[in-house]
């Protein structure tokens, strides 16, 4: 039996775009590509793909414990620069931790430190929270409801000029009658320059004595910490030197060391953690340069006095101190 003319033409044009439709589902979106420093997994496609040239957020750095759910800053790192977000669906049949694994073997190739790997609800999320750990792992892009097989890996390069921090959540939806198994990947780039802290010159020891005797304070703004952190950084060491100088030179003198954060986090960990700060100063200035303890006194402030408004990274920065206050007797 022969088709009439017109029906094999509508027969053969619906074919040839059901091809074109199937082509287009394998196909990357538009505009899309890899990140250079990471790359793909081999058979896997961008569904997903946005840039911003500057963007704050926070990725998870460590197992979400119990008692933390409600304080990002006991598990979360603080960044900012220019965000490059993909995800990536895909190939089937892949199980998301070998496409992980791979990932991991990747990025380790090319320099990258791995800081932190999770797989699993139990690894990731102790406090049996792991939906909120896969909403902080995934970051500003949209995943399936999976996460009891999220695994997830936080990555870091630090060059001369910047540093580049590699957040990857990934998950896997199980197979049906049509679809294989399948894993999905959200990558999130985070491109920053290290603080520029030559900005800010060291204050000498004859500057604090004459602050000292004008206002009773001086802040302080040499004496570094990692993010999170109450271990005093070695470049430090010339702030610390110049403090040293001054008690040394005044061996009257008193002084309470006080630890000052920013505004963001919970107002009882940023307290603890400003004491702890101030702890550690007065802790090199006995053990590394003979100061005794005896007049020197640490104190934690938070978030409570700031200098400026803690609404801009720029204010932030300078809520983020040490001040010096002379403790006089009055003799």
């Amino acid at each position: 039996m022969k088709l009439p003319l017109r029906i094999l033409f509508l027969l053969l044009a619906a074919a040839v775009l059901s091809g074109r439709v199937s082509q287009a589902q394998e196909a990357d979106l538009a505009g899309s590509g890899d990140h250079p420093l990471i790359g793909r997994y081999e058979g896997s496609l961008i569904n997903f793909y946005e840039t911003k040239a500057y963007e704050e957020l926070k990725l998870p750095s460590k197992p979400l414990e119990r008692g933390e759910k409600d304080k990002p800053e006991a598990w979360q790192v603080d960044l900012s620069g220019k965000l490059t977000s993909i995800r990536y669906e895909g190939p089937g049949d892949r199980s998301v931790l070998e496409v992980m694994r791979n990932y991991e073997a990747a990025l380790r190739s090319k320099g990258f430190e791995i800081r932190f790997f999770c797989k699993g609800a139990n690894e990731c999320s102790p406090a049996r929270a792991a939906s909120t750990f896969w909403t902080a792992g995934k970051g500003q892009i949209g995943l399936p409801t999976t996460w009891d097989t999220s695994v997830y890996l936080l990555a870091e390069k630090a060059g001369t000029d910047s540093r580049v921090t590699v957040g990857m959540l990934g998950v896997e939806t199980k197979a049906t009658k049509n679809r294989p198994l399948t894993p999905h990947v959200a990558v999130t780039v985070v491109e920053s320059k290290p603080m520029e802290s030559d900005k800010i010159s060291v204050v000498e020891s004859s500057e604090m004595q004459q602050a000292l005797e004008r206002d009773g304070r001086i802040a302080i703004y040499g004496i570094y910490f990692d993010f999170d952190q109450a271990e005093i950084k070695p470049e430090s060491a010339p702030q610390i030197k110049q403090l040293a100088a001054l008690l040394t030179e005044n061996p009257g003198m008193q002084l309470l060391i006080v630890g000052h954060t920013d505004g963001k986090g919970a107002f009882d960990y940023n307290l603890s953690l400003s004491q702890r700060r101030a702890q550690a100063v007065v802790n090199t200035l006995v053990s590394e340069h003979g100061i005794d303890s005896h007049r020197l006194t640490p104190a934690g402030a938070g978030m409570v006095a700031p200098v400026a408004s803690n609404r801009t990274e720029q204010g932030r920065a300078k809520n983020r101190r040490v001040e010096i206050v002379e403790r006089y007797t009055g003799n």
